[in-house]
C-alpha cells in the first residue's frame, strides 16, 4: 500500500522519465512484508537546473504523504535524463547493522 502510493506521488509530481522503487525493509528489524525502508532512481526533467538540495526537496514533498503514513527511511539518487544517460551510477545501500535484529547463534 505505502509502496503504491510513493510511486503514485512520484510520478504525479515528477513526472519521471525513469522510476525505480525498490523496498529494502526485508532487511531491517521490521515485520515481515513491512514497508518501512526504501530505495528510489528518479530520472526527472524536473530536476534540471536544480541542485542536489532541491532536488531532494522536491522527492520529499511528493512523498510527504508516503512518509506521514508510515515510511520510515527514504534513500534516494535524483538524476535529469541527460545525467542519467552519461553516468547512470546506482549507489548501494549498506548492510543495516542497527535495531532491534539479533544474529542467531
Amino acid at each position: 500500500m505505502l509502496e503504491s502510493i510513493l510511486k503514485n506521488a512520484l510520478e504525479e509530481a515528477l513526472t519521471p522519465e525513469i522510476l525505480e522503487i525498490e523496498n529494502e525493509s526485508h532487511g531491517h528489524n521490521v515485520p515481515k512484508n513491512s514497508e518501512t525502508h526504501f530505495r528510489l532512481i528518479v530520472v526527472s526533467e524536473a530536476f534540471s537546473g536544480q541542485s542536489r538540495v532541491k532536488r531532494h526537496r522536491l522527492v520529499y514533498k511528493a512523498a510527504e504523504v508516503a512518509l506521514e503514513r508510515g515510511i520510515h527511511a527514504l534513500a534516494f539518487q535524483c538524476f535529469t535524463p541527460e545525467e542519467w544517460r552519461t553516468d547512470p551510477l546506482r549507489a548501494i545501500s549498506p548492510d543495516c547493522h542497527g535495531g532491534m535484529k539479533k544474529e542467531s547463534t
